[in-house]
């Protein structure tokens, strides 16, 4: 089972995104049969086994087992991944993109961006594997909070200013055999957790 799928098939995607399917999806990270997940999510096992056809139609779950009951032949299915992603280009031109006429300056041009990362990955992950070969990527998360916008702007200035000496350090246009990476460095405000409400 990968740790996780990106979806590109428009297709497919529809497939995953319809409710019960997403929720089978989420149920078959362990091997189950279409009567046992029927019992899970309350619904009858002919309808649940139209849906595991389509899923597995689409390549979103695999045979992981078949058992012999008597004269039947019980089928144990699993999902291809632990989760999954849609990528932006399972809507085709109409995806975003960040060449487009964005305001470089605006949260449009960041899911622009972060749109393309999702594409452009999955695509090289997808030949990464085809050739048997592992894809070496960087990944930077963390968390900062600024006393204020001064201090905001300030890290901004600092950060700009580390990264362009870095690329212009390391950045060979002519080096032979060389290879182009993408840096995609984003900052947002976090999401605000709603806690539980006060009792009145």
């Amino acid at each position: 089972m990968l740790d996780l799928q990106v979806i590109d098939d428009p297709a497919a995607a529809t497939i995953a995104l319809e409710p019960v399917r997403s929720r089978l999806l989420a149920e078959l990270g362990a091997p189950a049969s279409a009567a046992t997940l029927a019992a899970r999510v309350g619904l009858p096992r002919q309808k649940v086994t139209y849906h595991l056809n389509a899923l597995e139609a689409h390549g979103l779950v695999r045979l992981a087992q078949e058992r012999k009951w008597g004269g039947l032949t019980e089928r144990l299915l699993v999902a291809t991944a632990a989760s999954y992603v849609v990528s932006p280009g399972a809507l085709g031109p109409a995806a975003a993109h960040p060449h487009r006429a964005i305001d470089r300056l605006s949260a449009s041009y960041l899911i622009a961006l972060g749109a393309r990362v999702v594409r452009e990955v999955a695509d090289l992950v997808r030949r990464a594997t085809g050739t048997g070969k592992r894809l070496a990527t960087l990944a930077v998360d963390t968390e900062v909070r600024f006393r204020s916008a001064a201090d905001r702007a300030a890290f901004s200035h600092e950060l700009t200013e580390a990264i362009t000496n870095l690329v212009s350090k390391y950045h060979d246009e002519s080096a032979p055999g060389g290879r182009a990476h993408r840096l995609v460095i984003v900052a947002h405000p976090l999401p605000q957790q709603t806690g539980p409400k006060e009792p009145s």
